[in-house]
């Protein structure tokens, strides 16, 4: 590879960890700072990061995923081997996920189990090509919240529980409803997600104009996902409708307040089809799928134009910049000591806003300096060598395009 081939991917993959790495400090804020004040309103924090981060973290998982299955359409003769890979990676993030579940959910509802199985059901995805992977997404993020809505009001409520190895041995039909269609970060409907992030990672991410590009569509999707989220509850009625529905059905409006304007628990009410006009965070109705995608698009492309055009001449944005991309490139290392740093901190009595800067300056600073000495994270370390032997183990070995695995 010449040199400026190594500089045009590096650039690259500092824009996506950069973006990865600020999803990270995002979701970490939305499991120690206060996501209302004490008048009831949405903080500041809750507003810009409730759901949004989550998001850009599960749709750069499809990025990563598509770096890893050579941005391109999988060919037959190389499919086996990356289905391994992908397979074994989702079984040690699901399975840190699992073992993370002691954390108390009033904390930190641990989002690894979920995303393991984002990765087995991405697995057939990266042998499609580019527009049938879009066209799939769109069907995905249309329909899956229409047949949630129907098939959710035959099945039990969400547990409210992490799961759980103990979960899943115990009732394995109903732990897999829950990770499927009614828990916190639903598969089906987050399969969105994955979609979006494997087309942008099959882009040619490095030229500013792809970058502006996404930019622009991403602001675009976003504004129209709030408008007509907005003028559906508005003009269109969907807000009475709601209060009338949940009146009817016993549900407080107190939390009806909530959803709409704070967030949910991965799902609405299933008393009315107007609670599909939401976009409220983790809501996961259409119009919260468009409106996400559309953010966590428009960041990752801020961020590379940032990488391209500003770091470079900026020296204190390229510091920034790198400090983020250190973190982003460990977030699996850096996520699941979060969760147990949360777990354990949250029966004190510390500030909030202590608990938080502390974590994110402990966070940046292990990962800087990991980065720099040692380089991959710990635990991406041993997911990656798993999923090496995985494939060399069903499939030889094949050169990729070029972009790395910068997988989550």
């Amino acid at each position: 590879m010449a040199p400026s081939d190594v500089s045009t991917v590096k650039r690259r993959l500092v824009g996506v960890d950069a973006t990865r790495g600020l999803a990270l400090v995002g979701i970490m804020s939305m499991h120690t700072l206060p996501t209302t004040d004490a008048a009831g309103h949405v903080t500041w924090t809750a507003a810009l990061a409730g759901g949004r981060m989550a998001a850009t973290f599960a749709l750069l998982a499809g990025v990563g995923i598509a770096f890893l299955s050579g941005r391109r359409p999988v060919p037959p003769p190389e499919r086996r081997g990356v289905a391994a890979a992908l397979a074994t990676r989702a079984l040690l993030i699901g399975g840190i996920g699992l073992a993370l579940g002691f954390a108390d959910p009033d904390n930190i509802e641990v989002i690894l189990p979920y995303y393991g199985l984002l990765f087995l059901l991405a697995i057939p995805l990266t042998y499609l090509s580019t527009r049938a992977v879009a066209v799939t997404g769109a069907v995905v993020a249309v329909g899956v919240p229409v047949l949630s809505h129907v098939a959710r009001s035959h099945l039990p409520p969400f547990s409210g529980a992490n799961p759980t190895f103990a979960h899943l041995v115990g009732d394995p039909v109903g732990q897999v409803i829950e990770l499927l269609l009614t828990g916190a970060y639903p598969v089906l409907s987050w399969m969105t997600y994955i979609c979006a992030g494997l087309v942008v990672g099959r882009l040619p991410l490095s030229s500013p104009r792809v970058a502006a590009r996404l930019l622009g569509w991403g602001l675009g999707l976003a504004l129209i996902g709030t408008l007509v989220s907005r003028v559906a509850l508005g003009p269109l009625g969907g807000r009475h409708a709601l209060y009338a529905a949940a009146a009817a059905s016993g549900l407080p409006g107190s939390d009806v307040s909530y959803m709409l304007n704070v967030e949910a628990d991965g799902t609405t009410p299933t008393s009315t089809w107007w609670w599909l006009v939401t976009d409220a965070a983790h809501t996961n109705t259409p119009v919260n799928l468009l409106h996400s995608t559309g953010v966590a698009v428009a960041l990752l492309g801020a961020f590379l134009l940032l990488t391209d055009r500003v770091a470079p001449r900026g020296a204190a944005v390229r510091a920034g910049v790198g400090v983020l991309a250190a973190a982003g490139s460990m977030t699996l290392t850096l996520y699941s000591a979060h969760v147990v740093a949360t777990n354990a901190l949250g029966a004190t009595d510390l500030d909030p806003a202590v608990d938080y800067l502390g974590q994110v300056a402990v966070a940046l600073l292990f990962a800087l300096v990991w980065r720099r000495r040692v380089g991959q994270g710990p635990l991406e370390a041993q997911v990656s060598r798993a999923a090496r032997a995985a494939r060399r183990a069903v499939a030889p070995p094949v050169r990729l395009a070029s972009g790395g695995p910068n997988g989550p």
